[in-house]
């Protein structure tokens, strides 16, 4: 097989320590060096002044959770960096060890079998760890609101069967009453707001329970969480808005796109960046993203083509934008959305459209344009004559007679 770097390094990154593999070809053969080395920053120093002294151009690495991270870090400067995905370089089973798996890492560079991993410049690297906190921290104070409603079910309070959020205006006043020691449910209905649309006899009579000491606590206990956190997104939003300062044409272009939200704007950008030129066509960028059918073909047999995981950060988001497109009148987006949703169902017609969002972002951010809906007559000027056809077959088939002839 072709030697493609004759002088190259894998390295098997760990939480403790990296083994690392230094490949040097000579004549129909090669050597290897192998040494382990600390994940201290002394460490990764040393490792890479030991690499250098072999004049080693490319290093290849696994990424390993975050323990990639700080190697990248120090060694991106005087080497050319391969961030391998650990699934597509598995060794042969039953040879599994560290000084085999660096000693394969460095083969397979050798012979360029390695396909680099999308590794996002700095500053997008740090926007992406700001949005991903951000979701996470949403997530908590969603879950934490779930268990304010256990806590008040165990109670018999019936508060969400006529607030329609529990955390809410109304709602958190009343959580607060019944924190400060309040059970009558006619003074606690005195703190919901005039302007729910439950009658205030219903809403009374759900404020009837069994409230105890131990539901009082443990309720003061999970208002403070949830408060706690939102304020943790408040700072974490202020945050993104500076980070996001040098991308912000960026995301004004993408909030063009309909059920692009400044969230989803920030979200795309934290994930894929904005410069698209590591992304070969939008083609590329889709399946990276995982928006694409999978295949998996045997025999002259199609199997399962579901999609991958891909980046499931991104996916989520994009799928939930694309559910927001879909409720835009007359736009291509919900025509395609319902074209699909009859032949194919509703997930997989969905996937598509969180695709064709995708790629538009894709093209605007390389072309610096604002987004242009085709209108959802796109596809009927673009199938005229099979449509026609379609409807004439239809027509046929209730018993008339049909001649298309071209209108004057």
């Amino acid at each position: 097989m072709e030697v493609v770097h004759r002088r190259c390094a894998g390295v098997d990154v760990h939480k403790k320590e990296v083994v690392a593999c230094v490949r040097v070809a000579s004549g129909r053969g090669a050597q290897h060096e192998v040494r382990r080395f600390r994940t201290t920053t002394t460490g990764l120093l040393e490792l890479s002044d030991w690499l250098a002294s072999f004049e080693v151009t490319p290093v290849a690495m696994e990424a390993t959770g975050v323990y990639w991270k700080p190697v990248w870090h120090i060694l991106e400067s005087s080497f050319e960096l391969i961030l391998a995905n650990a699934a597509q370089i598995r060794n042969v089973p039953g040879r599994k060890s560290d000084v085999n798996d660096a000693t394969w890492i460095a083969d397979l560079l050798a012979h360029g079998l390695i396909r680099g991993s999308f590794v996002a410049p700095e500053p997008i690297q740090e926007l992406r760890d700001l949005t991903r906190t951000r979701k996470q921290f949403v997530r908590e104070v969603a879950q934490q609101g779930l268990r304010v409603q256990k806590t008040l079910e165990d109670a018999n309070i019936k508060l969400s069967d006529v607030i329609s959020d529990t955390l809410g205006q109304s709602g958190r006043a009343i959580l607060r009453a019944i924190i400060a020691g309040e059970s009558d449910p006619h003074e606690l209905l005195k703190h919901a707001s005039r302007r729910l649309k439950a009658p205030r006899g219903e809403i009374a009579e759900a404020l009837r329970g069994s409230i105890r000491s131990h539901h009082r606590f443990l309720l003061k206990l999970h208002l403070g969480q949830i408060e706690a956190l939102e304020q943790s997104i408040r700072d974490l939003e202020a945050r993104i808005g500076e980070s996001l300062a040098p991308f912000r044409a960026y995301a004004e272009l993408l909030k063009t796109i309909p059920g692009v939200s400044d969230i989803v704007a920030q979200t795309i950008i934290a994930e894929i960046g904005v410069d698209m030129t590591r992304f070969p066509t939008s083609g590329h960028l889709i399946s990276w993203a995982g928006l694409c059918p999978g295949l998996n073909e045997s025999a002259g047999k199609r199997r399962s083509t579901r999609v991958r995981d891909g980046a499931p950060w991104l996916k989520t988001v994009l799928v939930q934008a694309a559910w927001g497109a879909t409720r835009v009148k007359d736009s291509y987006l919900q025509a395609q959305f319902l074209r699909l949703r009859g032949r194919r169902g509703a997930k997989k017609a969905i996937v598509a459209v969180a695709a064709s969002i995708l790629t538009a972002a894709y093209h605007m951010m390389q072309d610096g344009t604002v987004y242009e809906d085709l209108t959802a007559a796109h596809f009927d000027l673009k199938a005229k004559e099979r449509t026609a056809y379609k409807l004439a077959r239809r027509l046929e088939a209730l018993g008339y007679h049909v001649e298309l002839r071209e209108a004057a």
